[in-house]
This record gives structure tokens, C-alpha cells and sequence, in this order.
């Protein structure tokens, strides 16, 4: 079924649409069929694939761990290439809160009491994201948010931001809209609506969720914790407690990864960090560099498992 693509006055006709077809496509059956697209090992195709793509977008690989495009056994092992040790250092300042991925800022700022900004006219609320989960969301009230947006040329792994222990994971079911800035500005409450995997964590400052949103194109999602979570086919909602489990994840940790990118959402509780001013919507950000500081917490990296 078509949505309600809302398009703000001033939107082109292109984008109009653009977000119009969106809701046409048969959005699952295309990210199904990139997810095996992308696994498929003959040589040919899948060397014509990366080295297309790494033209195309510019990709850097003189920071990939394995530098030789052909040495990929299939697309979707380049696209989630491991970085060489040391090109993304952490800070000295261990109350930083880092940047999880590579990526660009599309929002930063606070929670106006359970409502954060998803682009200019659009604004959507924590519970909606956290799958309507009212108690989960109050955890939340009045903190702290940032959207990272992941280009296609971007390193695709994720990263705690701080030390981190898992709590609690929700497979969230949901449509497969693009995640650009066109679709951000006309498609309302679009990181609610999509897929979208939600990884609470505590942390010595308090509460922090990290929210892996799915979208076209993105065949599945995986944390270091699980096997691929690919669509649920059933429409359920998953819902993991990890509370006895133990996972404890310092700063800096791989926790997960996109087969074909996406955004990241991380939420905090009140008064919990501090954004550098610096730290503006449009600034492109790598993995490590620092989003904030950390207030009333002990030293992230030093807390016991």
C-alpha cells in the first residue's frame, strides 16, 4: 500500500516523485534479491561489482584492511570490509562519546520531551522508533539524539560509542524507504516506519539506545551478538532480553554491521552528554571522532564487565 509522502512546499517534482514510487516498489522482494545479489561468487560478477563501485563512489581502499578488491570472495564481504588497525583511533578523553560509524550528520540536538527532528516540517516521537514501547521510551525524555546517515562509499561497521551493556534487543518490522535526504524531507516519520533493529544499552552515564535503521536495498542487519537478521517475513516484532546475558561492550568495540548501508540513531537520557558545538547537521563524521562529552559518569573504560 502507498503512504502519505506529505511533500513540504518548495519540494521539486522529482523528489515528489521520487518519494511517490518509493511506496509502489515491492520493497522486500528488491532487498531480498540485492541480499543474495550480493553474496554471489562468481568471479566475474562480483569482481565487475566491486571495482564498479569503488570507481563510482570514490571508495578509499588504502584504509580497508584487505586492500585487493579481487581477494573478496563476493560483494556484500567488500562492502563490509574491516578497516586496517589504528586508521580510526579513539580519543584520549575517556568521557567522549564517539561517532559509532563513518558517516554524515543529518540531525543532532535534544528531545523536546519525547519528540525529536527527522528533517525541516518533520519531527517523529522516541516511542514511534522504539516500537511503541511507552516505558522504554520515557527512559529517554527530554535527552539527547543524533541521526548519522551512511553513504554508500562509507565504511558499513558499527561501533559503541561509549562502553556499553546490552540489555535489550527489538527487531522491529517495517517498510524498506530509501533514507536520503529527499525521503527524510517528505516521507514523515520515515525512520518509524522502516525496519529497523533497537540495541539499549547501559552505560556509566545512564541509558543509551542505538538504533540500526533498515532501508531499500538493505537485505539484513547483524550485531556481533546474533546471526544476519534479515526482514521478518511473519510482520512480528522480535523482542531479546540480554539482561542475564552479560555482553559488555567497551568503547570503540565492533557491535554490528549493514549489508548495504543506512542510519544510525543514538539516543541518551536526560542531561546525559554534552554535544560539541561543532557538531552541526551537514558534518561528515568518521568512526571514533568525537560527538560529545559524557556528564556525571564514572570512567567508561574502566567499568567491570
Amino acid at each position: 500500500m502507498p503512504v502519505d509522502v506529505s511533500p513540504p512546499a518548495g519540494m521539486d517534482r522529482r523528489s515528489r516523485c521520487f518519494n511517490r514510487l518509493q511506496s509502489w516498489l515491492p520493497q522486500q522482494w528488491l532487498s531480498r534479491l540485492m541480499y543474495h545479489a550480493t553474496r554471489w561468487t562468481w568471479q566475474p560478477w562480483k569482481n565487475w561489482q566491486i571495482n564498479w563501485f569503488i570507481r563510482r563512489y570514490g571508495v578509499n581502499m588504502a584504509e580497508a584492511e584487505q586492500p585487493q578488491a579481487r581477494a573478496y570472495p563476493h560483494f556484500n564481504a567488500f562492502f563490509t570490509r574491516a578497516l586496517r588497525p589504528g586508521v580510526r583511533p579513539m580519543p584520549d578523553d575517556t568521557q567522549a562519546l564517539v561517532s559509532p560509524v563513518d558517516g554524515r550528520i543529518s540531525q543532532i540536538g535534544t528531545i523536546h520531551g519525547n519528540r525529536l527532528i527527522q528533517a525541516k516540517g518533520h519531527d517523529y516521537t522516541v516511542e514511534q522508533l522504539l516500537a511503541a514501547d511507552a516505558q522504554l521510551a520515557g527512559r529517554f525524555q527530554n535527552g539527547g539524539f543524533v541521526t548519522i546517515y551512511l553513504a554508500p562509499r562509507d565504511y558499513h561497521r558499527i561501533h559503541m560509542p561509549c562502553d556499553g551493556r546490552l540489555e535489550r534487543m527489538i527487531h522491529v518490522p517495517g517498510r524498506r524507504f530509501a533514507v536520503n535526504e529527499t525521503s527524510a524531507a517528505g516521507i514523515p516519520g520515515l525512520f518509524a516506519r522502516n525496519e529497523r533493529l533497537v540495541n539499549i544499552f547501559t552505560t556509566p552515564a545512564g541509558p543509551l539506545a542505538l538504533v540500526m535503521v533498515g532501508a531499500l536495498f538493505v537485505g539484513s542487519m547483524e550485531t556481533v551478538w546474533t546471526d544476519t537478521l534479515a526482514a521478518r517475513a511473519s510482520g512480528e516484532l522480535g523482542d531479546y532480553d540480554y539482561h542475564n546475558a552479560r555482553i559488555h561492550l567497551r568503547r570503540g568495540a565492533e557491535m554490528g554491521r549493514f549489508n548495504m548501508g543506512s542510519t544510525v540513531i543514538l539516543l541518551t537520557g536526560w542531561q546525559q552528554v554534552e554535544w560539541l558545538t561543532a557538531v552541526q547537521p551537514g558534518r561528515p563524521m568518521h568512526f571514533g571522532q568525537t560527538l560529545g562529552r559524557l556528564l556525571n559518569a564514572d570512567d567508561p573504560l574502566t567499568q567491570p564487565a
